[in-house]
């Protein structure tokens, strides 16, 4: 994955920064399994799951404290 699509944490404000957040989480599943017909066929696996819905919740929430940081906190 040579694409560099990461160039900034810096948002214009929180929505952005939780978008950016989803993103960031997607992406690291996509890495981590970079295989589009794999990730397809473990999709309903995780799909209607509570425990791995949860997690997901997880990540995206601390990416979005690291972006909301790295905005500090869209303060001016």
């Amino acid at each position: 994955m040579a694409d560099q699509w990461l160039t900034t944490l810096l948002t214009s404000g929180p929505q952005e920064g939780f978008e950016l957040a989803i993103k960031l989480a997607r992406m690291g599943v996509k890495y981590t399994q970079p295989s589009a017909e794999v990730r397809d066929r473990l999709r309903p696996d995780y799909a209607e799951n509570a425990d791995s819905l949860t997690a997901v919740s997880q990540v995206v929430a601390i990416n979005f404290q690291t972006i909301a940081a790295a905005n500090g906190y869209w303060r001016g």
